[in-house]
């Protein structure tokens, strides 16, 4: 391989004599077009000389392994590392995003303020589990089972009415005021 330099010198000696630049010095004939082999070849020298002058040096994370790159192959790993980034819910398939919801209805459900909001999330959940279930697309099957809206609502009132109990004695232990002993007070 030429070095790049010397393509350039050779390029403008042929300027300067009045010939054209763009042939081949063998056969006095023009260049051909860009091919894959010249492309190949073109960044290949390219690469070799970033490489002799320092380009890649002091590059961050040089000569640590590439995170996130295991012993098997992925090839959805791009996908995998962008909904993790993002933060991104609900892009599986009904089973699985289905499961999550599951484990996590009791504390959505805390977080409503009435009964009636209550029974709609959880006939929401219901129909959805029901839909999921009917479905046939493949994908793993769906196992999340139907909630009961009256006993999840009874559940509901008693986690609502521990939460007011246990917020009532902490007010009534910060509003009550310690006896403070004297200190010439034996008892």
């Amino acid at each position: 391989m030429s070095d790049a330099r010397s393509e350039a010198a050779r390029y403008a000696a042929r300027r300067a004599a009045g010939e054209d630049p763009s042939a081949d010095p063998d056969s006095g004939k023009p260049s051909s077009s860009l091919t894959a082999q010249n492309m190949s070849a073109i960044v290949e020298t390219a690469i070799q000389q970033a490489i002799r002058r320092g380009d890649f040096d002091d590059l961050p994370g040089a000569g640590k392994p590439i995170e996130g790159l295991g012993s098997h192959h992925d090839p959805d790993w791009w996908i995998r590392r962008k909904i993790e980034s993002e933060n991104l819910t609900g892009l599986g398939p009904p089973a699985l995003s289905l499961r999550v919801e599951n484990l996590e209805l009791d504390a959505q459900l805390d977080l409503e303020s009435s009964e009636a909001r209550v029974r709609e999330v959880l006939d929401d959940f219901n129909r959805r589990v029901v839909e999921a279930r009917r479905q046939l697309q493949g994908g793993p099957p769906v196992v999340t089972p139907t909630r009961d809206v009256d006993a999840e609502v009874d559940a509901w009132r008693e986690r609502r009415a521990a939460r007011a109990r246990a917020a009532q004695e902490a007010d009534e232990a910060q509003a009550k005021p310690e006896r403070r002993r004297r200190w010439w007070s034996l008892r």
